[in-house]
């Protein structure tokens, strides 16, 4: 089953490379009338996994980025249509040379082929991977978290039909499986022949099993552990804001902030003091690191220095310059977000931009600005916290 599944999806993905890009946008406007349309039918399945969830006593984290939302639909919606009114991404030249006379090599941009994306509770991330595959050609093997079935399944339902309604029949909905056990990704893992690469969207744990367990390539989304660091020449209001909005806006998603780092001089100013106070005010729990706990910004102690917290908890601590925070970050960081506030025209800034090393590095901006929709793309399937 997991083979004719794969190989399905693989022949469906070649009979839309193959339809005008015209068409293919068609499928995706399809796809996000239809999540409007059928909104009812979703968030009905939603709300019998977010009963589960309840009655499981699943984490409050998971069951928050379970919850599915008119909000969260529209915005969905408006994604995939950013995605279809985007310049197709295939047969874009991206280098072109001239070997001999009259023999010209050109690299073209193609589908990757097939794609097995293992995510978590999020069932939002199923129409954005969707909508993401369909636009670029390729086929789907989709695995989302148990805490999700229904929601899943529904979605996928949704999905399907608008694929084959905007294409005319053109494409069957098997361009995108669901796979809904673990005996079935433990088979697809070994399907190297037909399927070219896999995304685990999890934990380390996660994404090390896959690791271990396939030839095929995998491109990994790990940890979330951001850090804000707020260095001397910061003022209190900007470091409050985007501290309050980096680990408050969404508490639970990977972009969140989990520690912010505190220059020491900004004790002696009051913009450590000021931050700390809006964080708490915003009702988040700061737990200190040895320095923040000497200098009793805290009362409570963090227990590991790497956290991903996925509430309204932060681990704070203070460092003596810009270099001992991009160790601590290097050391202690997930290589998925990290930002830096600080003046305008302090030369930490851009030396904080050019040093840090992680899929996003922010100045004067919330670590929250990491997504594919605020970054204009429409939708994204995960930040990579590998070096693919």
């Amino acid at each position: 089953e997991a083979r004719d599944k794969a190989t399905a999806a693989r022949d469906e993905a070649r009979k839309l490379q193959a339809l005008p890009y015209e068409e293919r946008q068609k499928v995706l406007n399809a796809v996000a009338d239809a999540l409007l349309e059928k909104r009812e039918e979703i968030l009905a399945a939603n709300a019998l996994d977010l009963k589960d969830a309840e009655s499981d006593g699943t984490a409050l984290p998971l069951v928050k980025r379970l919850k599915l939302t008119d909000e969260k639909l529209e915005t969905l919606a408006s994604g995939i249509r950013q995605i279809a009114s985007q310049e197709d991404p295939l047969g874009v030249v991206k280098a072109k040379r001239e070997l001999a006379d009259g023999l010209t090599l050109d690299q073209i941009t193609v589908p990757i082929g097939v794609l097995m994306i293992i995510f978590e509770s999020r069932p939002d991330s199923m129409p954005q991977i969707a909508s993401l595959a369909l636009a670029s050609g390729n086929g789907l093997l989709l695995k989302g978290g148990k805490e999700a079935t229904r929601s899943n399944e529904a979605l996928h339902r949704v999905i399907g039909d608008a694929v084959e309604r905007g294409s005319s029949g053109a494409v069957r909905r098997d361009i995108i499986a669901l796979v809904t056990s673990r005996g079935q990704v433990a088979d697809m893992l070994g399907l190297d022949d037909v399927i070219d690469l896999v995304i685990p969207r999890g934990s380390n744990a996660l994404v090390s099993y896959i690791k271990a367990n396939t030839r095929i390539p995998v491109l990994g989304h790990a940890d979330g552990v951001c850090h804000v660091y707020v260095d001397e020449t910061a003022d209190a209001e900007s470091a409050s804001k985007i501290a309050v909005d980096a680990k408050c806006d969404y508490p639970s998603a990977c972009n969140a902030m989990e520690t912010m780092l505190l220059h020491e001089a900004t004790l002696k100013n009051g913009v450590a003091m000021q931050t700390m106070m809006a964080l708490r005010q915003a009702g988040v729990k700061c737990l200190g690191g040895p320095r923040a706990m000497t200098s009793g910004l805290c009362d409570v102690p963090a227990a590991e220095m790497k956290t991903e917290y996925g509430d309204l908890t932060c681990m704070v601590e203070v460092v003596s310059d810009l270099s001992e925070a991009i160790d601590w970050i290097h050391k202690y960081g997930s290589g998925h977000t990290e930002a830096i506030v600080c003046s305008e025209d302090a030369p930490a800034g851009e030396e904080f931009l050019r040093r840090v090393d992680a899929a996003c590095v922010f100045k004067n901006a919330s670590t929250r600005f990491a997504d594919g929709f605020r970054f204009g793309l429409g939708a994204e399937v995960g930040i990579s916290t590998g070096r693919i």
